[in-house]
């Protein structure tokens, strides 16, 4: 009996399975998200507190977001974890920018942000089973 030799792509991460128009939606959701996190800190304090808000807030989620990954993603892990911990921390960034946004009273935004945010990820469940094994351990 011949051995089966494993499909090329069933070697890949999941990173480099999924180029094109869900990596361009994971961008602008993350942009998306900063923005949403920088209005609620603009509209949540009275100036001069609301420059520091709408600055630092986005600025402290984006510092998490780029520290903590797996090491097989895309880019240099400065602080390696598990994949556990990186889709905890994907989900933890995105639903704060949703309730940020319905906060900052912009409810139809959040909807929308959410939507797509689930979308996007049902679109990359490979990923999402990836970091779920364990992502790049």
């Amino acid at each position: 009996m011949a051995e089966r030799r494993a499909d090329p792509v069933e070697q890949r991460r999941p990173s480099e399975l999924h180029l094109g128009p869900n990596e361009v939606l994971r961008f602008l959701l993350e942009i998306a998200a900063l923005v949403a996190m920088g209005i609620w800190g603009w509209n949540a304090f009275e100036p001069p507190l609301n420059v520091l808000a709408a600055v630092g807030v986005p600025l402290a989620a984006a510092i998490i977001w780029g520290t903590f990954r797996v090491p097989d993603d895309p880019g240099r892990a400065a602080v390696p974890v598990p994949g556990p911990v990186r889709l905890a921390i994907e989900l933890a960034f995105f639903a704060a920018a949703v309730v940020l946004l319905h906060a900052a009273g912009q409810e139809n935004a959040a909807l929308a942000m959410a939507g797509l945010i689930v979308l996007h990820y049902a679109l990359g469940y490979q990923r999402v089973e990836w970091l779920l094994r364990g992502g790049g351990r």
